[in-house]
């Protein structure tokens, strides 16, 4: 009998990739992608993806990732197969180059981070910044941002906002930067570590007085809490339970609008409370009621209480 020898010499064809995705129980094909570099945000909630963010991910060339073990679990939710490569702070020197190139090639690169909108805080930036320099389309695909969840679920106002980020871990330049912040007349914004929760609240709270401010911690997941209160509240809160679990977000009430002092007027503030306080504490007493700067009148306050002696 005959027997037929198959040719190991030769390889199967290759499948193409699916571009698609699975989302309600249907298989959507995503259509092409135009070449650049697409900045696609992403959730902690998996079910609050969007079909936008979805379509661009499965549709393009690579995706961008700041854990790929993090972003694999959204990927394998929506099955998607779009490669996966690591971008991050440790290896973004390296990276931006050849990813740079590739887009100049004509591919089509998502940027993700571990969770929420990408640039906010991460090494995303930099790549959008010399990619914008290399001519390269950039194109936002908009949707979760921790930031914007607290600023909406804090009630304070939202008219006016400005954002910071990190706060310096160390205490004496973190109340130097909160200081620097205090005479910004809109809500103020930080991301914090668990760790540090409890002194960076007893910090607002020295430099900022009584503002009201609300602490978000957990946004959209099954533990999400939003608490409010005064900052002294809220520090004296986190300091007698320890440090929470989750990702934090703290947000700061603007300034109480205040008639505004002339000079004399405020050295009659300063000396009324100099005669029950000390001078720190008569600056901050102060700078809380007026919404000026607790610097300027701390600097104020220690000529005051030497010309007393």
């Amino acid at each position: 009998m005959a027997t037929r020898r198959l040719d190991q010499t030769k390889t199967p064809p290759s499948r193409p990739r699916s571009r698609g995705f699975s989302a309600l129980g249907a298989r959507v094909e995503a259509a092409p992608l135009a070449p650049g570099l697409y900045i696609v945000a992403t959730p902690i909630n998996l079910a609050d993806v969007t079909l936008r963010a979805l379509a661009t991910l499965a549709a393009a060339d690579a995706v961008l990732a700041e854990d790929t073990r993090v972003s694999r679990h959204l990927m394998d939710r929506y099955q998607i197969s779009t490669p996966l490569v690591a971008y991050h702070e440790h290896n973004a020197a390296r990276a931006r180059p050849r990813l740079v190139a590739r887009l100049a090639a004509g591919e089509a690169l998502a940027l993700i981070s571990d969770a929420g909108t990408p640039l906010i805080s991460d090494p995303g930036y930099k790549l959008a910044s010399e990619a914008a320099a290399a001519g390269i389309p950039l194109t936002s695909v908009p949707g979760p941002s921790a930031m914007l969840a607290a600023l909406t679920s804090a009630a304070l106002p939202t008219d006016r906002f400005f954002f910071e980020g990190f706060l310096p871990p160390k205490a004496a330049a973190r109340r130097e930067r909160i200081n620097a912040l205090a005479g910004i007349p809109a809500t103020l914004l930080f991301y914090e570590a668990p760790s540090r929760l409890a002194a960076a609240l007893a910090d607002l709270a020295a430099e900022l007085g009584q503002r009201p401010a609300a602490v978000a911690r957990e946004l959209t997941k099954l533990y999400e809490e939003t608490r409010r209160g005064t900052l002294p509240e809220l520090a004296a809160h986190y300091a007698a339970e320890g440090p929470p679990k989750g990702e934090i977000v703290i947000v700061v009430g603007p300034p109480q609008a205040a008639p505004r002092l002339n000079a004399d007027a405020l050295d009659c503030e300063i000396v009324e409370a100099l005669g029950a306080l000390s001078v720190k504490d008569a600056a901050a007493a102060v700078a809380a009621q007026t919404g000026l700067p607790r610097r300027q009148v701390y600097a104020r306050a220690l000529r005051l209480a030497g010309a007393r002696r």
